[in-house]
């Protein structure tokens, strides 16, 4: 008996030990193909930058296919034009989009002029800054990050990074964020048609059935030249002349990229990196500029090569 129970003992090691290595194994592999996925990523932004060079007549392109040897990416190729700008951006504009983003009128009210305060001289809201615990005064100068707009009276975390609501079938459905709709470095008109959020393109006035359609139509087939939008017609509800293809010299470049299997097919796993770069004219210096850097991103990448 006494042999059978020391058998039972050491067997019961023994599976232990083999189910913890074969657990530590998996996670190494699965950490090892992150960090291969995440510089994959990397290089497809490399990559994205050269081709943009290189093809300077394709910067309207609204995405990028790339292929490598270990795995494929695509990069998404986002015009700061597809937002509207914290710094440029007019009150009345704040409000439609965070009406569009489904915020309450009055609350809607209060963030605009907020953000407004926050970037000019007034100072009106100083004092609610400075009794709050830890108290701050604004900055009173252009925005240089999104985040700061956390940080004005009345935003949420809600409001500003998106929230989910149940569709019909009880899943979780991700709402618009106001962080995807505005930029330090976006505009105030003719806003890039392809990349621009739905609650951005409402709040242009365009009916929200008819941006349902337009996102369809775009995840389809992108616009690659002006004269598409032109024949949106009545789909843009007027609104057509603030819709552009493209953007002016600072785009956000996204790549999301997954790795090839031995047997060919691709990885589950994906990763995503973004960079907001500057392309400079010829005789100004450098080529271009990454102004932002982003190792971790949301990319809704679905459709691969």
């Amino acid at each position: 008996m006494a042999v059978l129970w020391l058998a039972a003992a050491l067997s019961a090691i023994a599976f232990s030990l083999a189910t913890n290595v074969r657990g530590e194994t998996e996670r190494a592999a699965t950490l090892s193909d992150g960090i291969r996925t995440h510089y994959l990523a990397e290089g497809a932004i490399r990559r994205a930058i050269l081709t943009r060079l290189s093809r300077p007549n394709q910067a309207g392109l609204p995405r990028l296919p790339f292929s490598f040897p270990n795995g494929e990416a695509i990069v998404d190729v986002i015009p700061e034009t597809a937002r509207l700008s914290l710094n440029q951006g007019r009150p009345d504009q704040f409000v439609a989009l965070l009406l569009a983003l489904g915020v309450e009128p009055p609350r809607a009210q209060d963030i605009a002029a907020a953000l407004v305060d926050w970037r000019s001289g007034g100072g009106a809201l100083d004092p609610y800054y400075l009794s709050l615990t830890p108290s701050f005064r604004p900055r009173h100068a252009s925005f240089q990050e999104v985040e700061e707009a956390l940080y004005v009276r009345g935003m949420t975390p809600e409001i500003f990074h998106g929230d989910y609501r149940r569709d019909p079938r009880g899943g979780l459905v991700r709402m618009g964020a106001f962080k995807d709709c505005v930029s330090v470095f976006g505009t105030n008109s003719n806003f890039d048609v392809n990349h621009s959020e739905p609650a951005l393109l409402v709040s242009l006035g365009i009916p929200p059935e008819a941006v349902q359609r337009l996102v369809q139509i775009r995840r389809e087939r992108p616009f690659v030249n002006q004269s598409e939008i032109g024949q949106l017609g009545p789909l843009a509800a007027g609104a057509s002349g603030r819709l552009r293809v493209g953007g002016n010299t600072i785009y956000t470049l996204r790549a999301t990229a997954r790795l090839r299997q031995p047997g060919g097919l691709l990885s589950d796993l994906s990763r995503t990196v973004a960079a907001t770069v500057k392309f400079r004219t010829e005789g100004e210096g450098p080529p271009y500029e990454v102004l932002r850097w982003q190792d971790q991103a949301y990319s809704e990448v679905s459709q691969w090569p």
